[in-house]
């Protein structure tokens, strides 16, 4: 994307929580979701737009762990890896997932289609394993299930 588009879509961001520092956090989060990643170039804009220092924004991009400085895929898969999911056999449903898409967690496909995470806990014991492509839960999965799901993708 060129710096100009850039620029301007980080404006319109900017503009919508009227260039407050208040709305840093939610800034970034639409910005984020804009190009799944956080681009330097559009750090470096918001902070010329909130007039603060660049380390500033910096920091809450990488204090918070939703937050990626390396861009995604299209998709992010995120397996949960905490203990329920753990003996429930996540393990066996990363492999899977590395076999078939080529990649390791935390690496994105050559068609920057997806985007492999692993975490230590989701929230959702009750129904794991667990694995999330973008913000859609699938529910007990079985290895047998992971085609048909990356398929849906």
């Amino acid at each position: 994307m060129k710096q100009v588009d850039l620029d301007k879509e980080t404006d319109k961001i900017v503009d919508r929580y009227n260039a407050r520092i208040t709305g840093s956090v939610s800034i970034l989060q639409d910005i984020q979701a804009l190009y799944h990643y956080l681009p330097k170039e559009a750090l470096i804009r918001v902070a010329e737009r909130l007039n603060i220092p660049l380390s500033q924004v910096f920091s809450l991009a990488t204090f918070y762990k939703a937050f990626t400085l390396k861009p995604h895929g299209k998709h992010l898969v995120c397996v949960c890896l905490g203990t329920a999911c753990h003996v429930r056999g996540a393990h066996s449903l990363v492999d899977e997932l590395q076999r078939r898409l080529k990649i390791k967690p935390g690496e994105t496909t050559k068609d920057n289609k997806f985007t492999l995470a692993v975490v230590n806990c989701l929230g959702c014991c009750a129904i794991g394993p667990v694995m999330v492509i973008d913000d859609k839960y699938y529910e007990h999965v079985r290895v047998n299930k992971i085609d048909s799901i990356l398929n849906k993708y």
